[in-house]
């Protein structure tokens, strides 16, 4: 919810009596951040973008992962989602209450996933088994943001059939995302096949030429297809916060 249509909400319980005026400007006055002195945490976000604050788990420690999801909990976040957390820190929240991890994502849940509401489905697809991992941290986070998800995995362009025999699936999408290393080439296969956008990730995989990512990126930039849109190297979380976007937009008439 978008923070006006918040704003709103709230001003019309004023008017209708289910809350008082004293509450409302109680609420109006909730912080709208929480300084943890290690990190300045965004109580907000959610109502100004839709999304809850994400934390990102390279860098910090479990500590200071658990200080920040207890933060959110506090404020009135009760899921969270921890990007790029590793099997170690996974192992030290362990006891947070719902908690939940995906090795191959290094992803951890709080309070589970939503049921899905957005307008259709988000098809994740892979060149290869070697890029599952990225394509998993982009599912994980699609069905954390209330999308429904469907993989199409290692369906790269070195057996063309493969792809081509899920033309159903791609057709239906309302986005999909191509995750792919190499030469990258499978976005703008899949981006002349289908009518919706397409989310282009390069991924790190390939021998030495690929140059760890760059090869598949600059092939992605490149796409002679349209109607694609190009993240960053490894960059599922951002590649599934931009298709749930799309995905939650109703048409304006």
């Amino acid at each position: 919810m978008h923070e006006n249509d918040t704003l709103r909400a709230l001003l019309q319980a004023v008017k209708s009596g289910t809350v008082s005026v004293d509450d409302a400007l109680s609420r109006l006055r909730e912080p709208k951040t929480a300084e943890l002195g290690y990190a300045t945490v965004d109580l907000e976000r959610k109502a100004r973008q839709g999304e809850s604050e994400v934390i990102y788990g390279a860098g910090k420690t479990p500590e200071q992962i658990r200080g920040i999801v207890n933060a959110m909990r506090e404020h009135g976040q009760s899921r969270l989602l921890v990007t790029r957390l590793s099997p170690e820190k996974a192992e030290a929240l362990a006891d947070l209450p719902d908690f939940a991890y995906a090795p191959e994502a290094r992803v951890g849940v709080c309070g589970g996933f939503p049921a899905p509401d957005g307008l259709g489905a988000v098809v994740i697809a892979t060149g290869g088994t070697s890029d599952i991992p990225v394509a998993e941290e982009a599912a994980l986070t699609a069905a954390f943001y209330g999308n429904r998800v469907e993989r199409l995995y290692d369906v790269g362009v070195a057996g063309l059939h493969r792809l081509l025999s899920a033309a159903d699936t791609l057709q239906n999408a309302s986005v999909v995302i191509a995750v792919a290393g190499m030469e990258g080439a499978l976005a703008s296969v899949i981006g002349g096949l289908v009518r919706c956008p397409v989310i282009a990730v390069p991924t790190s995989v390939g021998y030495g030429a690929a140059f760890g990512g760059l090869a598949a990126l600059l092939g992605m930039l490149s796409a002679c297809a349209a109607g694609i849109g190009v993240v960053n190297i490894d960059n599922g979380f951002g590649a599934a916060t931009l298709a749930s976007r799309i995905n939650h937009t109703e048409a304006k008439q």
